[in-house]
């Protein structure tokens, strides 16, 4: 399996990034709770559930202030990904996190830029990129997010998704948002059913026009629902380890994916933050 060349299509680039990035990035700005030494930062991501990922995954986030720290993160993933011997990697990042922090949006773009060419030129790897939304933040991030993918957004990129909790984040406000999206070409490919019911998957389909789906997992417990996923011909972006480790199922004897094949789902087994979740 570690021989074979191989498609990445759910990693995020912040939760991908291994120890030794972060490690590097936490040295940088130490003053923002994150662990300085190995054993720390992997105690750090030993996940209560679902929630408690969230709060850690933001934390890692306020490391990255710079566009050097982005393209850090970039190049670190690049790799990492080559090490597995991935080939292609659909790379989801959220801008609106970087822009928060004060990254400066043209910067943002260049340091994506710069990164992936050095990916490409020194590991064979070629990136492309996913803007995804974080839920928790809103309709309002959802404006932020696509005014910046219009203007700035760099070549080789393919899709445009939505992040973060799903409870309390309704996918319908987000339709309009989706629509200029793909207006611009890019992909529709949201997470749905990983922490709620199937009615999730439904909304991202029918609302937001999904062609992929991250996680939809609970998908498993609608049969009409699997049936339509196959007569539509929508790919869930599988994440098994990722689903044990946030607590979304209790082990990965009781994942879905069985259920799913079963019924003719097509599936892509993938990483989802590997750096946080020691998968590859």
């Amino acid at each position: 399996m570690r021989g074979l060349p191989k498609a990445e299509l759910h990693v995020h680039l912040q939760g991908a990034a291994s120890v030794p990035t972060i490690l590097e990035l936490a040295g940088r700005h130490p003053d923002h709770g994150v662990p300085t030494t190995e054993a720390e930062l992997r105690a750090f991501y030993a996940f209560r559930d679902f929630a408690h990922f969230i709060e850690v995954y933001i934390a890692v986030n306020e490391l990255v202030r710079t566009a050097d720290d982005v393209c850090a993160l970039v190049t670190g993933l690049g790799r990492d990904l080559a090490a597995v011997r991935v080939r292609y990697a659909e790379v989801t990042v959220t801008p609106d996190s970087h822009l928060l922090m004060g990254i400066d949006p043209a910067a943002l773009a260049e340091a994506l830029g710069a990164g992936r060419a050095e990916v490409l030129a020194e590991h064979g790897v070629e990136l492309a990129w996913v803007f995804d939304i974080p839920g928790d933040l809103g309709l309002p991030s959802g404006l932020r997010t696509i005014d910046w993918v219009e203007r700035f957004r760099p070549e080789h990129s393919v899709g445009f998704g939505l992040g973060g909790p799903e409870v309390g984040t309704p996918r319908p406000q987000f339709v309009p948002v989706f629509e200029r999206a793909r207006a611009l070409g890019l992909a529709s490919v949201p997470h749905g059913g990983e922490t709620t019911g199937p009615q999730t998957v439904r909304d991202c389909l029918d609302l937001l026009g999904a062609v992929r789906i991250g996680h939809g997992i609970t998908a498993a417990e609608d049969r009409a629902l699997m049936e339509e996923l196959v007569r539509r011909d929508i790919v869930l972006e599988l994440c098994p380890t990722s689903n044990v480790r946030t607590r979304a199922v209790g082990s990965l004897e009781e994942h879905p994916l069985p259920v799913l094949r079963a019924a003719g789902v097509r599936v892509t087994l993938n990483t989802d933050d590997p750096g946080m979740f020691d998968t590859t």
